[in-house]
């Protein structure tokens, strides 16, 4: 089934939002190693590994339906931000905005009655929930901890940890 020239659009689109969320998050990676937290750094890595995922999962849906990709500039990110919670702030905020972007796609692609495109952005719903539940509990326990050290120290460890696995489906990368 061709892809409806509608939904390629904002696809592509779509993928210029997933790519700068990389970007972002690459950002934040360089901000976090600056200041000394590797950690958070890491963790913001593996978020930026996902986010390319992401941006890969329209590219591939894009190509297996005949559409035609189109890449844009990307637009350069923040660099700097006033400290760790202001940065997962940011993020959350961010991650909401790209909730906003897919729930209008679902919306499109339901009105467009483009079914493919409607499965495929089931998964994106679903990724969203966890993207903003993760990014606003950091935020959360950053606020718990204020300027406490030793609990920084502890969350740097913690967000150390993370590791990207990549998602089952993901093999045409």
């Amino acid at each position: 089934m061709a892809i409806n020239k509608k939904v390629e659009q904002e696809f592509n689109k779509q993928i210029n939002e997933e790519l700068f969320s990389e970007y972002l998050y690459l950002a934040m990676s360089a901000y976090f190693e600056d200041i000394n937290l590797p950690g958070f750094a890491n963790w913001m890595r593996v978020q930026a590994k996902e986010e390319h995922e992401h941006g890969m999962r329209f590219y591939n849906h894009l190509v297996e339906r005949g559409g035609r990709v189109e890449l844009d500039a990307i637009e350069k990110p923040q660099k700097e931000w006033k400290d760790p919670l202001d940065a997962f702030e940011a993020a959350y905020k961010h991650e909401q905005h790209i909730t906003a972007r897919i729930n209008k796609l679902v919306e499109l692609a339901s009105a467009e009655k483009d079914h493919p495109g409607s499965t495929m952005l089931i998964w994106f719903v679903d990724e969203q929930v966890e993207e903003e539940q993760q990014t606003d509990e950091i935020a959360q326990k950053l606020k718990m901890i204020k300027e406490d050290a030793a609990s920084l120290y502890m969350l740097d460890k913690e967000l150390g940890a993370r590791v990207f696995t990549p998602a089952a489906d993901m093999n045409k990368e």
